[in-house]
């Protein structure tokens, strides 16, 4: 087993292709702020050649590797650095995952628990008191503000008032919602499926889905994240055999689907792979080809500042967001500066990494302040969590800010829908 996971390492993650240049050192946000992490080159390459000779040679302070990518998208050499540090944490840790670990990554358990009890559960975990105790029982943080339930899942809205009218088209997408849509903001998934009927496009669900895993790797859960992985594959299978892409709207889960599935979890998705695709491109090129056609409000004003979320960065698709913005009549979009926020999914929620966290995203913060936004746009919801913490202003995913601007009535008409 260590031994497959070895060659995974040297072969799909470009190990030798290191030429020791340094670039994703300086370009690390972890290192910036703090010492105690060892850095990308040193994590990655430099500390798996001799790994591979020990495990003695482990380095347990690789855990404070945000995973942003970052040191991905400047590598000249193309090596999958991010990949290599946390398939280290798998083939040589020793450390056991925390019930504080658990609790955080297991988002699907935690939100179908929570669910029913919404209202009791945010007004709880608000508390002082409830943030005293985490802090001082799990650590979790204190400072953390915790992301809200809600009281009805998106799975369940979607079957009762969407499901019925979606055979009622010809044209059919799945959407892979996700954890955050499901369980803490439902009308992301309101707004893509009205959305998207509106140009014309039936959405469907998956036959089963599962978190996508990224909290799970990251918290040294691979077994678990394997086992949901396969579900999602499998599901997503069925769904391409009947011809339907796989959207999403959440930039984590498209990359974790993608690209960690393989280059972490040693899982062959090349029969998904192609076929997942972020909503907010499906839609770009839809209208480009002229498949569909959008009205857009009158009197609709707005000026948002883009916060291109890392694994956008990694992915390269921060294009289509702002070519489809700059389409809303009345829309000013500023390009904030390319900063990482810190939060990194359940990272910037541990007590040990809350002020790194905080000092990483101050840059992003100092510079939404600056441009002084009715609201940022951005397509990661855990970005949204860390900047609405952060700063006094609201986070929208673009997929609700089209909704929003779009004439739903009219653009329906345009597409017969």
């Amino acid at each position: 087993m260590e031994t497959k996971m070895q060659e995974k390492n040297i072969s799909a993650n470009e190990l030798e292709q290191c030429v020791k240049c340094t670039v994703c050192t300086a370009y690390c946000p972890v290192l910036k702020v703090s010492v105690i992490y060892p850095g990308p080159k040193q994590s990655g390459p430099d500390g798996e050649r001799y790994r591979l000779k020990s495990s003695l040679f482990m380095d347990n302070n690789i855990k404070y590797c945000l995973n942003c990518k970052r040191c991905e998208v400047v590598c000249p050499s193309g090596v999958k650095i991010a990949d290599i540090i946390h398939s280290a944490r798998e083939t040589y840790g020793r450390q056991i995952p925390k019930v504080r670990d658990f609790i955080l990554a297991s988002t699907d358990l935690m939100g179908s628990v929570a669910s029913p009890f919404a209202p009791v559960v945010n007004a709880v975990t608000g508390l002082g008191a409830t943030k005293f105790v985490l802090d001082k029982v799990m650590a979790i943080d204190h400072r953390r503000t915790f992301p809200k339930y809600s009281g009805t899942k998106f799975e369940t809205w979607f079957r009762k008032e969407a499901a019925p009218v979606q055979g009622t088209f010809k044209k059919r997408v799945s959407y892979f919602h996700g954890c955050y849509v499901n369980y803490n903001y439902p009308q992301l998934g309101k707004d893509f499926v009205t959305l998207m009927n509106a140009l014309g496009v039936g959405v469907d669900l998956l036959e089963k889905e599962r978190c996508c895993g990224v909290a799970k790797i990251s918290s040294g859960m691979f077994d678990t994240a394997r086992k949901h992985a396969r579900i999602n594959i499998a599901s997503m299978e069925k769904a391409m055999s009947d011809g339907r892409k796989v959207l999403t709207t959440s930039t984590t889960c498209t990359l974790t689907m993608k690209d960690e599935y393989p280059d972490i979890l040693g899982l062959d998705n090349t029969s998904v792979k192609d076929g997942i695709v972020l909503a907010i491109r499906y839609i770009y090129e839809m209208l480009e080809k002229g498949e569909a056609k959008i009205a857009f409000k009158e009197g609709y004003r707005a000026r948002a500042a883009y916060h291109v979320p890392c694994h956008m960065e990694k992915m390269g698709l921060s294009i289509f967001t702002r070519k489809l913005l700059k389409m809303i009549p009345g829309m000013e979009l500023v390009s904030l500066d390319s900063n990482c926020c810190g939060i990194a999914g359940t990272y910037g929620f541990k007590k040990e990494n809350y002020a790194r966290s905080q000092a990483i995203g101050k840059a992003l913060f100092d510079n939404i302040n600056a441009v002084n936004p009715d609201f940022v746009a951005c397509e990661c919801e855990t970005c949204k969590w860390q900047i609405e913490m952060s700063t006094a202003y609201k986070v929208k995913n673009p997929v609700s800010i089209l909704a929003e601007a779009v004439d739903i009535e009219k653009t329906k008409k345009l597409n017969n829908a």
